[in-house]
């Protein structure tokens, strides 16, 4: 066997193992795609199971937060008063708020570090504490059932 003849057949045996290696990647991304775990991470707060037509599950829809969740990124627990949970949002939204920094002399003053996410974040949940108070202190909530249809019109021939 000549040098340049065996060299040709390593390049082909080599794109063939790559080539077949690269299909079963494809395939393989695509069974993943496809599959869906109970505990997706895209479903970390709950939302997508929040189905039950409850207070409760219907809150957890519309702020897009579990009560769980609220509890922890303000560092509380769940009975907690509203006057500690208050005084734990006022914290957390002040050290992430953009101070205001002014220097004697009418410079630029270096400005600490800031988040706008977690201040929406603390907003958000303070939030969804307080409508789940404002559930929780109406009692049981009674559905009203919707207006009935009314008589279609008649149309002449």
């Amino acid at each position: 066997m000549s040098s340049p003849k065996a060299l040709v057949q390593i390049v082909i045996l080599g794109s063939k193992i790559l080539g077949k290696a690269f299909a079963e990647a494809g395939r393989q991304a695509i069974r993943n795609a496809k599959h869906r775990p109970a505990l997706a991470a895209s479903d970390a707060a709950g939302v997508n199971h929040a189905t039950s037509g409850s207070p409760t599950d219907k809150l957890t829809r519309e702020h897009r937060m579990t009560l769980d969740e609220a509890h922890l990124i303000l560092n509380t627990k769940k009975d907690t008063d509203l006057q500690q949970i208050l005084k734990n949002y006022d914290h957390l939204f002040k050290i992430n708020s953009l101070p205001v920094v002014e220097t004697p002399q009418g410079g630029k003053a270096k400005t600490p570090v800031y988040s706008h996410y977690l201040q929406s974040k603390v907003v958000r949940a303070r939030e969804r504490i307080e409508a789940e108070l404002k559930v929780a202190s109406e009692g049981p909530a009674t559905e009203t059932p919707p207006p009935p249809e009314p008589p279609a019109s008649e149309t002449p021939r």
